[in-house]
């Protein structure tokens, strides 16, 4: 936990606060270690940016999560374009 909070220029406090929003869940280590993936970072970075810039940390989670959505969205529906039959990738007229 120290390492990653080194990494996004923060505390440990502030990525146990991510942790009780439920934004994100570290696995453990065998020795009890809390171990980040890169994606939870991520998000963790985005949130620190938000705080940063004024923004209530309950609120920044909700935003992250909601932006992590309509990504999650927008590169499911690129898919289901480009698998459509007859579909050249392009917008229809």
């Amino acid at each position: 936990m120290g390492r990653a909070a080194e990494m996004l220029g923060t505390t440990p406090a502030f990525l146990r606060t991510l942790g009780e929003a439920r934004l994100i869940t570290p696995l453990r280590s065998e020795g009890g270690h809390r171990r980040y993936s890169r994606y939870q970072l991520r998000l963790a970075a985005r949130v620190r940016e938000l705080v940063d810039g004024g923004t209530a940390i309950d609120a920044a989670c909700r935003i992250v999560i909601l932006e992590d959505q309509l990504e999650e969205a927008r590169r499911i529906n690129e898919e289901l374009r480009a698998s459509a039959p007859g579909s050249s990738g392009s917008p229809r007229s």
